[in-house]
């Protein structure tokens, strides 16, 4: 059997960080994911994605992931089986968080959200690093084969 999904989508809230017992980092989160098609008003829809990280993949999305930010998440779903307060039987999803990848740069975040520090090994590190040893290219690559 295989249970692998891949999502791509916004942060709604920042993500909270929560530990176990046992000392164990937890992060939940939600991310907005449109939908590849219009309804007939013209609108484009949006799934609300739950989804939880554990370990060092929790600490990482706490760290460098904020409201609005846009993100890749690979993992598994999960169903879950609860009772609300009035007695009613519940299910509910969630991604169980495998690895998560950035999909936008900080440039592209919205100006509301906390700054956050360059990724590891980013374009954006190394020429913090280096300095003016990078550049962008400013040539045409109408020539590259890609």
């Amino acid at each position: 059997m295989l249970n692998h999904i891949t999502l791509m989508g916004r942060l709604t809230r920042d993500p909270e960080l929560r530990r176990t017992q046992s000392g164990i980092a937890v992060a939940g989160f939600t991310l907005a994911c449109d939908r590849d098609y219009k309804s007939d008003s013209g609108e484009r829809g949006v799934d609300f994605v739950d989804c939880t990280a554990w370990r060092g993949t929790a600490e990482l999305v706490d760290k460098y992931l904020t409201k609005g930010r846009m993100a890749v998440v690979e993992g598994r779903l999960q169903s879950r089986d609860w009772t609300d307060k009035d007695g009613n039987k519940r299910k509910s999803w969630e991604v169980l968080v495998g690895s998560m990848y950035f999909a936008d740069s900080r440039k592209d975040t919205p100006s509301d959200s906390k700054e956050t520090p360059a990724k590891p090994g980013s374009m954006e590190e190394l020429k913090d690093r280096f300095g003016s040893v990078f550049t962008d290219a400013d040539q045409d690559d109408g020539d590259l084969p890609f």
